[in-house]
């Protein structure tokens, strides 16, 4: 199977070499484990190879983006600026509909399908981000959940784009993982204290990854000036 760089030179060698290409691949986790970077060095490393990409923005503005990715060692600001790279910024779209309704809001307005966002994709679109999917799964019904997640895998095949959807675990959770069964593989990642040592630390873990032979060990990793750095004996240290 083709697969597609995360940008992370560990994470490649546990995917067999990436992301499968033309597939949806699901990160969750709590706010500050790394989610959005994961999301940067997928896009960063396409960019590089020429590739175009799209990254839909839910929760931040695509300066607050450009600047994550400045100081993680991964500069976009010159794929953003020459047309490369697209960043879609909804998260000021729902901001500006929650502002002209503070006085009379209304849930439904802000109820967006998922299957809507993705048929927006343009043309020629290579690798897609999305931080933070779980934006447009607060509202919806679980069954319709379910039919929107399916729904989207159809359209990036459709569209011949690899995907990187991210979702925040509180979202993830309430939505009783459904999502899960969807994707076509699921990487989480976690903080907890590792008692050996006494200090926080970042875990990843590969849930799933279709056709790819993976291992369940835990990985611990740090978020440097240069990005993720995954420790390859990282999974010892919670035994």
């Amino acid at each position: 199977m083709e697969r597609v760089s995360t940008g992370i030179e560990e994470l490649d060698k546990k995917l067999s070499g990436g992301y499968p290409v033309n597939k949806v691949t699901l990160v969750t986790g709590i706010a500050g484990s790394g989610k959005t970077i994961i999301g940067i060095h997928f896009i960063h490393k396409n960019c590089l190879e020429g590739k175009k990409c799209l990254l839909i923005a839910t929760e931040e503005t695509p300066e607050d983006i450009l600047y994550q990715a400045r100081i993680v060692g991964h500069d976009l600001r010159p794929y953003y600026e020459n047309g490369q790279l697209v960043i879609e910024n909804i998260f000021e779209d729902r901001s500006e509909v929650i502002e002209q309704t503070r006085y009379g809001f209304r849930p439904e307005i802000l109820d967006l399908e998922i299957p809507n966002l993705f048929r927006s994709i343009r043309e020629g679109t290579d690798c897609l981000v999305v931080d933070n999917i779980g934006t447009f799964a607060l509202r919806v019904s679980t069954k319709k959940l379910r039919d929107q997640f399916d729904g989207l895998n159809y359209i990036v095949r459709k569209k011949g784009c690899t995907a990187l959807l991210i979702m925040d675990e509180s979202v993830h959770n309430m939505t009783h993982q459904l999502a899960e069964y969807s994707v076509y593989g699921s990487i989480h990642l976690l903080v907890k204290e590792n008692s050996y040592l006494g200090i926080m630390e970042r875990y990843m873990y590969i849930l799933k990854m279709r056709s790819t032979p993976i291992s369940p060990e835990m990985s611990v990793f740090e978020i440097t000036s240069e990005g993720i750095k995954i420790h390859e004996s990282g999974g010892e240290s919670l035994a």
